[in-house]
């Protein structure tokens, strides 16, 4: 099994628990730090991890749009 990418980047770093380090800004810096493939990776793990909790969650219908740029997606 391949190491997730969370595991690649935390392998060498110590952990910390200051607040400080998890604002919008500090994540967001570590994602834009992140390749393509790396956040195409995550985004299929946060699927899988959600699908998991939930497999039902492919069938809710009724989503309601949110103001800013997510876009609603339906199976069909």
């Amino acid at each position: 099994m391949t190491e997730s990418v969370i595991e690649r980047e935390t392998k060498d770093r110590s952990v910390s628990h200051d607040r400080g380090e998890e604002s919008i800004e500090a994540k967001a810096r570590w994602f834009q730090s992140l390749s393509l493939d790396e956040r195409i990776e995550l985004l299929c793990q946060y699927t899988d991890m959600i699908l998991a909790i939930n497999p039902n969650i492919v069938e809710q219908k009724n989503a309601q749009s949110v103001k800013g740029r997510v876009l609603v997606l339906s199976k069909t």
